[in-house]
């Protein structure tokens, strides 16, 4: 069904504006609109390009849902993971709605057996990745058939500056050129200003009416603590809350594994969920956590995404996100029905040091991992924060927000010092410097470091060159940080993150807004239990690196040369946390090339296989 773009949202049609509200009532049993979504609604029916940013539990789906039923016909949705496409479905077929989804999950004949009844007119939504829609046999058949909508879920996926970029997602905006008469829409919960102009530009050609809905969720406390003992901070936080269902989020499969199994063996009904189980596996898991109460569910992030749960009371990350984005939609997981809820983040410099070492080892172009380290930068100044946490996440996304008074930061302020004089002095290489560059080139600067780019600038001439040079560039990086956490600098994801002043940066090197830093810590001790690199490792771990360094030498001593040339301490530790039980698994640790996966190889994976 085509409709004609209306220049604004004005009056829809009649007949419209009936089977809006006809619809909403019969197939999804609401009376009212959440706040929020009928604006988006409205200029879907009225065929303006729309994208609509809403927080995670604000009613997305309805948004393109509900004008599909009413155009009629088929119409066509963008997803990104098999498993929503299927949780969308199958909610859709509950509710007596007409909906498929063809994907490499399911066998040929069933495909084939969908597109048959799609050709045959008896589908209204059709759930497709974007490489199988954008194939030019799919692109035919489709444009032969009535098309009453096209939906791009996960839009933040088409930008360069989005927290889950997807290449394939770019060639989405050849569809507005294919189609240009049917409505389209994208949504997503996640994008700041950056990534929703380029969005924008990428699918809608720069012409779209943009819906952001309120990023805060102020029935979520949010707290942040420091890691010191993950084992025991995770069973001690989930008993205190037993019998209420929550999610625990590790960073591999095998700390989701060991998780499970230790708040299992405390009595705690927990379930495990990564992409190592079989899909027969999780699904179950997965219903069980849906359909009983008190379930905690210990996942990697590939759960969560479309789990529609509303009375999950707690996220606890036993492991730092890579960025604010990820972080923000995990968390709107728990208390989807508005009632109190928690999310707690374990957090240590060593996770973002292996945060940041998987990104120098994505295989992705420098301006991407570029945007990639900005992202994580933002991640560790909210979690260094000493204002309210809250107010600093809802600041990256755009939106002003006074302290909150329920977060970890607001109950119990931490002690601080006055970094006023600091703050004005990297203020003032920003400044002096162009206001073109981001925090590693103005750490530099701060601490007198002379190479071929500050000095061919004419930098090192500055009047504040090397003035700081007294503290390590890591101390002024996390100053550097909390600047652009607290909203003084703007880290401008259009040129690769240059920090430029805003007004509070300006009122700090002016003197007329002070700024704070948290008290520094006593160093104390490591305990035992970690590795040599300051990785942390539970009991197996450490004596599997014990068995592996043993095993070192002995190899080390036979060739006559030191233990480092056999493998390196950090790879012998990878191996001990991820545990490799093959060769093509050995492989992909950090270290071990051909050469010495074809000297070592065996010896290494008898004692790994050995070591259950």
């Amino acid at each position: 069904m085509n409709i004609p773009v209306h220049p604004g949202i004005g009056l829809l049609p009649p007949a419209i504006e009936a089977g809006k509200w006809q619809r909403l009532a019969e197939v999804f049993g609401f009376d009212r609109f959440r706040p929020g979504q009928q604006d988006v609604v409205d200029a879907v029916l009225a065929g303006v390009p729309t994208l609509a940013v809403m927080p995670t539990g604000a009613g997305k789906s309805l948004c393109y849902q509900l004008p599909a039923l009413v155009f009629g016909g088929l119409s066509l949705v963008v997803s990104p993971l098999i498993a929503l496409m299927d949780d969308q479905v199958n909610a859709l077929k509950l509710q007596g709605v007409a909906a498929e989804a063809i994907h490499s999950g399911k066998s040929r004949e069933d495909n084939v057996a969908i597109w048959r009844r799609v050709a045959a007119g008896e589908i209204n939504l059709l759930y497709l990745a974007p490489e199988r829609l954008l194939t030019e046999r799919m692109l035919a058949a489709l444009s032969r058939l009535p098309l009453g909508l096209i939906a791009i879920d996960e839009a933040h996926c088409i930008s360069q500056w989005g927290h889950s970029f997807r290449a394939e997602y770019l060639a989405l905006g050849k569809l507005r050129e294919m189609f240009p008469r049917i409505p389209l829409v994208a949504l997503t919960a996640t994008a700041d200003k950056a990534t929703r102009d380029d969005i924008v530009e990428r699918l809608f050609g720069g012409q779209a009416r943009v819906f952001v809905s309120g990023f805060d969720r102020p029935n979520i406390f949010i707290g942040v603590e420091d890691k010191k003992d993950p084992a025991r901070q995770i069973e001690s936080f989930v008993r205190a809350r037993e019998g209420v269902a929550g999610i625990v989020y590790r960073i591999s499969r095998k700390k989701v594994d060991e998780t499970a199994e230790r708040l299992q063996a405390v009595g705690i009904r927990a379930l495990p969920y990564h992409a190592g189980m079989s899909p027969e596996a999780r699904a179950a898991n997965q219903e069980v956590f849906l359909a009983e109460d008190g379930v905690v569910m210990v996942a990697t992030v590939a759960f969560g995404m479309g789990i529609d749960k509303s009375d999950v009371r707690y996220v606890l990350h036993a492991d730092s996100p890579g960025t604010l984005e990820a972080y923000y939609q995990e968390i709107g997981r728990a208390g989807r029905d508005g009632q109190p809820s928690e999310a707690l983040l374990l957090y240590s410099a060593g996770d973002i040091a292996t945060r940041r070492r998987f990104l120098d080892e994505e295989p992705s172009p420098p301006e991407r991992k570029m945007v990639e380290a900005r992202r994580l930068d933002a991640m560790v100044g909210f979690c260094e924060a000493v204002t309210c946490r809250r107010a600093v996440l809802l600041g990256y996304f755009g939106e002003r927000a006074k302290a909150c008074g329920s977060c970890d930061v607001c109950r119990d302020p931490p002690k601080v010092v006055d970094a006023s004089r600091e703050a004005q002095l990297v203020l003032r290489l920003v400044r002096a410097s162009g206001e073109r560059y981001g925090a590693a080139y103005i750490a530099s600067l701060v601490t007198g470091q002379r190479n071929d780019q500050i000095c061919g600038r004419g930098h090192d001439r500055l009047a504040d060159f090397g003035t700081g040079a007294d503290k390590p560039a890591t101390e002024w990086r996390a100053l550097l940080r909390q600047l652009v956490a607290t909203g003084a600098l703007h880290a401008d994801p259009a040129r690769f993150g240059a920090l430029v002043l805003t007004e509070t940066g300006l009122a700090v090197l002016g003197g007329t807004r002070a700024f704070t830093l948290r008290a520094p810590a006593k160093r104390r001790r490591e305990k035992p239990g970690r590795g040599e690199s300051g990785t942390e490792l539970a009991p197996a771990e450490s004596a599997l690196l014990g068995k592996l360094k043993a095993l070192r030498r002995e190899l080390a001593a036979e060739r006559g040369v030191p233990a480092y040339v056999v493998f390196a301490d950090k790879t012998l530790e990878e191996m001990a946390v991820e545990h490799p039980r093959s060769r093509t698994e050995l492989a992909s640790v950090r270290g071990v090339g051909a050469a010495k996966l074809e000297a070592f190889g065996t010896a290494f994976l008898k004692i790994l296989k050995e070591f259950s």
